[in-house]
């Protein structure tokens, strides 16, 4: 049999943060009922998700998850963004709920990849059917150790989402290699640290990467490479506090 449709059924702690948020992304609710038992069913266009509310569920401790195969996850990673910047004056980078970044990751074919993280601690994980066909190729400038563990790191990260131990790898791999790395090898790492860094609550750090990054030396095809990642950095500039609260080591 063909046309078989499948909607992901996922836990929630309220049902009225997931209306609010999946609202305010441009979902609407096509389904809602408090008793027997909460029950929402949210939809955006072919896209229908469907949650459940348990008492006294913790969104930190969800396993929730589902992959959505998308045309193009600039186009929708775009539109989340700008209505998130519309409904709180940002990207939410940090916390739950927020949303990760496109980036390439090396155990899904290097598919540009985001995730959404609800409310109720569920992974909504975009990918597009296709690989990206304009993707830069990779032998046109060498590689090294930073770019093997920022791709580690990103599966880590963005995958299994232990934001810790991505960071871990990554600072400790930018203190050997920073002085010898590739320009574009070293503001990719430096842009996806301060991620990390904003998701652990640690402005200061990510304040002090993204300061870094600005300070890299660029030619034109390298600016041009680095066009998605150098407008991700702005995107957490964004995010940061208004003034610095403190100094953070990388």
């Amino acid at each position: 049999m063909a046309n078989e449709v499948t909607i992901p059924l996922l836990p929630c702690r309220s049902i009225d943060e997931i209306t609010e948020f999946y609202g305010t992304l441009g979902f609407t609710t096509t389904y809602r009922q408090t008793r027997p038992n909460p029950y929402v069913a949210v939809q955006r266009e072919d896209l229908q998700l469907h949650f459940g509310g348990i008492e006294g569920f913790d969104p930190e401790q969800s396993y929730g998850s589902c992959v959505v195969i998308v045309p193009d996850t600039g186009a929708i990673h775009q539109a989340f963004a700008e209505a998130m910047r519309a409904a709180y004056g940002k990207v939410l980078v940090s916390g739950i709920p927020r949303m990760t970044s496109p980036r390439q990751r090396k155990n899904t074919g290097k598919r540009a990849g985001f995730s959404v993280v609800d409310p109720g601690g569920n992974w909504i994980r975009f990918f597009p059917a296709t690989e990206d066909k304009d993707a830069p190729d990779e032998s046109s400038y060498p590689t090294g150790r930073l770019t093997k563990a920022l791709e580690n790191a990103i599966v880590l990260g963005d995958s299994k989402g232990d934001t810790h131990q991505a960071a871990r790898i990554l600072g400790s791999t930018l203190t050997r290699e920073r002085a010898s790395a590739h320009p574009v090898d070293l503001v990719e790492t430096l842009v996806y640290r301060a991620e990390l860094a904003l998701r652990l609550d640690d402005a200061p750090r990510a304040r002090a990467l993204l300061t870094e990054v600005d300070g890299v030396p660029l030619g034109d095809g390298e600016r041009v490479r680095l066009t998605n990642t150098l407008a991700v950095a702005r995107e957490l500039e964004g995010s940061l506090p208004t003034a610095p609260t403190g100094e953070g080591a990388v």
